[in-house]
């Protein structure tokens, strides 16, 4: 039977979804209960610590029909602020609904029929019962920090059968170390089969982000935190380098999701996730700032986190600090989303940023474009991508011949690609060879898709190409004034040559955080008469409303120079890649 942490006046709504509620008989004047009770007859959870019931008035609450009501009707901002602004208590049953609900948003795998979860399980186990002996964790997991969060060894068990499942129906998760944590707090809410499609909703989300996979991604969060730390807590920032002169932030921000995860009280922890599991990994982004600038005061008010203490190991006092938070959980979360000039695109733009220059440095050498021939599982992380180059090797007639295979070109090209793109299956959109040479024609089969891989062959064979991450309708849209914008795009845009030279130019923007002017920001630009991508001083490629004739120059967006020798060239073959499930 699936237990919640229920106060006595709760019973009796509940009982009735539910045959079995583990309660203590003594808690009277509050009560001392097992957050979870498990679907057999054993409670998976420890007695935790005590929730005296608030006195006086009690808040008037939102209840789950409500907000169920507003997701229903697509009101996701009203169901944000519901959820930041309702406090409610760690013994409310409403969570039972409220977290399969936020978290059901998310999926998109035909995995949440009657049963699925079940299969699976008998499947990689061979039985539905819970082994005795211990199982053996998958790789992606960490540890280190397997937190059960009161989870008593039955608890910690199907915890370990959940990551173990996930594991096996994902198979390109390789570096995931909040999993196992996110795992144990939806057990005390709900039962074994519910925790996993709630994973299964936050792994598989396109829309946002939840839960990192690859150790890449997980290194691109923790830097992306740093970056917009030391912008929005600067005194913080300034004070902690100030009394450690030898302080690497990295050390720090390296463990900032511990922070939360390993060192906020559990009732902090649960008012987090009810806004986590709607927002994502942006609510942990902003309670992490709040942590850094309550601790820096902390440090200049009390003793206990004077320099003395805390210069030798800052990281390990924060999570100390943390346990001991001297705020509630409320107004945790209203600092939290009191911070100004933090929003989902300012966010989005570092962790892409960071992401591109993670990726550059590992393919490059520094101060030139040559490839290093790397095969590390961090350039090609999963096994879906080696399928997806393959898929797309079937279907490339852009195919040189002359010193190496084919597939160790796509490798090179995909090893550049964003790590979530590599998980998408490539499909043909357009090539000159079928739909003929028409730019009308390219726009009706490519305009809609986002991002795409244009592929050029030239009739003196070179091969060279560009990643561009925005739809090619946006050439359409208006601005304020009602005209049409000449440049569209971002800086995920990125230039590539595979044949005769095998190179990658990304946006200069990427290695520089200076005002570079709008010249390095003409990533993308079409009309009924032309395609150009890349300007400033020339035009990295542009083609003819034929797709016959092209040329290309250097340029202040990519810093490239000609990808062919001649800058002018004659097109052999046209082909456009867009990605599957995006």
């Amino acid at each position: 039977m699936v237990g919640k942490v229920l106060g006595i006046r709760d019973l009796e709504q509940f009982s009735s979804r539910r045959s079995s509620i583990y309660v203590d008989p003594e808690c009277e004047k509050f009560f001392e209960l097992p957050l979870f009770i498990a679907a057999s007859s054993n409670d998976i959870t420890t007695k935790c610590q005590c929730w005296q019931f608030s006195p006086g008035k009690e808040p008037a609450l939102r209840s789950f029909t409500e907000i169920q009501q507003q997701l229903q009707q697509g009101k996701k901002r009203e169901v944000k602020n519901i959820l930041r602004e309702n406090s409610w208590p760690i013994n409310s049953p409403i969570r039972s609904q409220l977290w399969p609900l936020l978290c059901g948003q998310h999926l998109t795998k035909q995995n949440t029929l009657d049963g699925f979860y079940w299969e699976m399980v008998h499947q990689v186990f061979g039985t539905t019962e819970l082994s005795e002996k211990p199982i053996m964790l998958p790789a992606f997991v960490d540890a280190t920090h397997c937190l059960p969060y009161h989870l008593t060894s039955t608890g910690r068990a199907v915890a370990d059968r959940i990551v173990n499942v996930l594991g096996y129906d994902c198979p390109d998760i390789t570096y995931s170390p909040v999993l196992y944590p996110i795992t144990s707090i939806l057990l005390h809410f709900m039962s074994e089969e519910e925790a996993y499609i709630c994973l299964a909703g936050l792994v598989g989300s396109k829309e946002k982000v939840f839960i990192n996979q690859t150790k890449l991604l997980h290194e691109v969060t923790w830097k992306t935190v740093m970056q917009i730390a030391k912008k929005h807590t600067k005194s913080a920032i300034s004070y902690f380098q100030r009394i450690c002169p030898g302080l690497k932030l990295e050390r720090v921000f390296m463990d900032w999701c511990w922070w939360i995860l390993a060192g906020l009280p559990f009732q902090h922890l649960v008012r987090i996730m009810d806004c986590y599991f709607h927002e994502g990994i942006k609510v942990l982004y902003r309670v992490a700032l709040v942590i850094l600038n309550l601790f820096h005061k902390e440090c200049q008010s009390n003793n206990e986190w004077s320099p003395d203490n805390i210069k030798n190991d800052i990281g390990n006092a924060m999570i100390k600090f943390c346990k001991k938070i001297p705020v509630s959980p409320a107004k945790l979360l209203h600092a939290a989303f009191s911070i100004r000039g933090l929003s989902s695109q300012y966010i989005s733009r570092i962790f892409v940023k960071t992401e591109m220059l993670l990726k550059s440095r590992s393919v490059l050498n520094s101060g030139s474009k040559q490839l290093i021939k790397s095969r590390s599982s961090d350039n090609l992380p999963t096994s879906q991508s080696q399928v997806n180059i393959q898929m797309m090797s079937h279907t490339l007639t852009i195919r040189e011949m002359h010193s190496e295979s084919c597939r160790n070109l796509l490798f090179t090209l995909w090893s550049w690609l964003p790590v979530r793109i590599t998980m998408y299956q490539p499909v043909l959109l357009y090539t000159t060879e079928e739909h003929g040479c028409s730019l009308t024609t390219f726009y009706v089969r490519v305009e809609q898709h986002e991002p795409t891989l244009l592929m050029i062959k030239t009739c003196n064979n070179e091969v060279f190409g560009a990643y561009c991450s925005s739809r090619w309708f946006e050439r359409n849209v208006k601005d304020d004034r009602g005209q049409r914008q000449a440049y569209f795009g971002t800086g995920e845009t990125f230039l590539f040559s595979l044949y005769p030279e095998r190179a990658k130019y990304p946006w200069v923007g990427i290695e520089n955080d200076k005002d570079l002017g709008h010249s390095s920001e003409l990533f993308m630009a079409a009309d009924s008469k032309m395609i150009t991508i890349g300007g400033g001083e020339g035009q990295a490629i542009w083609m003819d409303e034929n797709i016959r004739f092209g040329k290309t120059d250097s340029c202040k967006t990519f810093n490239n120079p000609p990808l062919c020798p001649s800058g002018d060239f004659e097109i052999r073959v046209l082909e456009v890649y867009g990605f599957v499930g995006i």
